[in-house]
């Protein structure tokens, strides 16, 4: 991976990427893997070294796996114990355990990071690639598009070197105040939450155990806050900031240590990061114009009491990596992009209004209608349920028509035989699974396995009730299939492979 900064010629490129926070770094990771050119131009000189993102999922990291960092990441993250909703005197409103064995995609469902640990690794994978550059120090001053390409102008934030960069299609992953999406033109849904909160990231000196592993909302009514187990020695502390208090006020040393007094002393911690952070809850209107994209902050926010706000951003990535690789080699047509915002806003809609009901808990003073609204295990026994929304429904299945049962639903990853992890097996491609071998005179167009061969693949046939199953590089599911002339039909589907050489 290069990093020149200095040429005065328009270089010229498959895709750019604005933004270098994961999920830009997870972007250009899957698309190299696709042997895509791809530069990514990031405003600061070098990596932010603080924690700001705390939480993943194991569908992220199941996204990091296929990345190729998630063996290395596990050694650096904590498995999360789950989270707890108690009221100002502490009494438990809401529990939400989270598992403590492996899961259906083949991660643990929750994870606790240091986020420049996570950055660390994606950078030097991505450092790997010779068809990927990197711009830092670099800002994007002007975004011109037609039909041909976009143009980037561009200069370097120390001394004003401007340059020019050519690309087929631009991503922007730059944040809530996106330049990318202000090129698209597209207004923001205000989903209605917006609550300015204290963010608090201590070391501590010692071990201390009775801070329990499990994250604590602690539903105050006056000033809720949260607590969050971190890897090793770091803890996290959020803190409602009430109107009339400045962001001064609230930040300075001494108000500080009054805020953590419950459960920790000055001798007990170092402070090594105070921040004030507006909290929405938004949806970008437009995600693509053209060749123009957006993911992660740019395309939507969400309140963080479900931890999703990174998460949503690599589910960005993993849906639009392989559709843009198709579309670059010419294996499909362009219109597969429609499909990005189609089944992404769906999805992250309805996280996003899930954490607002969360937020809804900490804040409401009717705590009964609050416990009843937050309830997602539809259980009645106060414990909070794992989501797992679906893609909403696509221009996509007009590529992969078929039974559409389980379309959009996201497949598992059982251990085959030979104990290596599904993904890892199938790589970055498309995949047909079927409970048994295809008569030799039926062709696929692409991979396949069966449950034969993998017995491990039994059950997760049996767990949709299905025979076959034609599963996307991002591992959703495209079709199902149930009888012998189905299973043929789908076993012809043309999925494309986005690491195919062909174009």
């Amino acid at each position: 991976m290069s990093s020149d900064t200095t040429s005065s010629k328009t270089v010229q490129f498959d895709v750019a990427i604005v933004g270098y926070g994961p999920t830009g770094a997870t972007l250009a990771n899957l698309l190299a893997q696709c042997g895509i050119t791809v530069v990514v131009i990031e405003r600061e000189a070098a990596m932010y070294r603080l924690p700001r993102a705390v939480h993943f999922d194991g569908e992220t990291m199941r996204v990091f796996q296929t990345v190729g960092i998630a063996d290395e990441l596990s050694e650096k993250v904590r498995v999360n114990a789950g989270m707890r909703f108690v009221d100002q005197d502490w009494n438990l409103l809401l529990d939400w355990p989270r598992p403590q064995e492996l899961g259906p995609l083949g991660w643990y469902a929750s994870y606790r990071f240091h986020q420049p640990d996570l950055e660390n690794l994606l950078r030097a994978k991505l450092s790997s690639y010779p068809c990927v550059t990197e711009l830092t120090n670099t800002e994007v001053v002007s975004i011109n598009d037609d039909a041909d390409g976009v143009v980037l102008n561009c200069r370097t934030v120390k001394d004003s070197f401007a340059t020019k960069v050519k690309a087929q299609y631009v991503v922007g992953c730059d944040g809530a105040r996106s330049l990318v999406r202000d090129a698209i033109g597209s207004d923001i849904d205000d989903l209605g939450f917006k609550e300015r909160w204290l963010v608090v990231d201590v070391l501590l000196n010692r071990e201390r155990p009775d801070l329990g592993d499990h994250s604590v909302q602690y539903c105050d009514p006056i000033r809720p806050m949260t607590y969050c187990r971190s890897p090793a020695n770091r803890r996290r502390w959020e803190i409602t900031v009430l109107k009339d208090e400045t962001d001064e006020e609230v930040t300075s040393h001494a108000r500080i240590w009054e805020f953590l007094e419950p459960w920790i002393k000055p001798d007990d911690a170092e402070l090594e990061r105070t921040a004030v952070y507006t909290f929405h809850s938004a949806v970008a209107k437009t995600w693509r114009r053209g060749r123009l994209m957006i993911a992660g902050d740019s395309a939507h926010l969400t309140p963080p009491f479900m931890g999703q706000g990174m998460c949503a951003g690599i589910r960005d990535a993993s849906n639009l990596a392989w559709k843009l690789a198709l579309c670059i080699k010419r294996q499909v047509s362009g219109d597969i992009l429609d499909s990005y915002q189609q089944e992404r806003a769906p999805n992250v809609v309805e996280f996003i209004e899930t954490a607002m009901r969360l937020g809804g808990l900490i804040n409401n003073v009717d705590r009964e209608t609050a416990l009843t609204q937050a309830d997602t295990s539809g259980s009645g026994s106060r414990r909070m349920a794992t989501i797992t929304p679906p893609l909403g429904p696509s221009t996509l299945a007009g590529l992969v028509s078929g039974d559409s049962t389980h379309r959009g639903k996201l497949y598992s990853q059982p251990l085959l035989g030979n104990e290596q992890r599904l993904d890892d097996f199938i790589g970055y491609e498309p995949v047909l699974i079927l409970r048994h071998k295809l008569p030799g005179a039926i062709v696929t167009s692409g991979r396949s396995l069966d449950a034969e061969t993998h017995p491990a693949l039994v059950d997760t046939l049996n767990e949709l009730n299905t025979n076959a199953l034609l599963v996307r590089p991002d591992r959703y599911i495209a079709a199902s299939a149930v009888t012998q002339e189905d299973i043929v039909r789908i076993a012809a589907l043309k999925l494309p492979s986005p690491i195919s050489n062909s174009s």
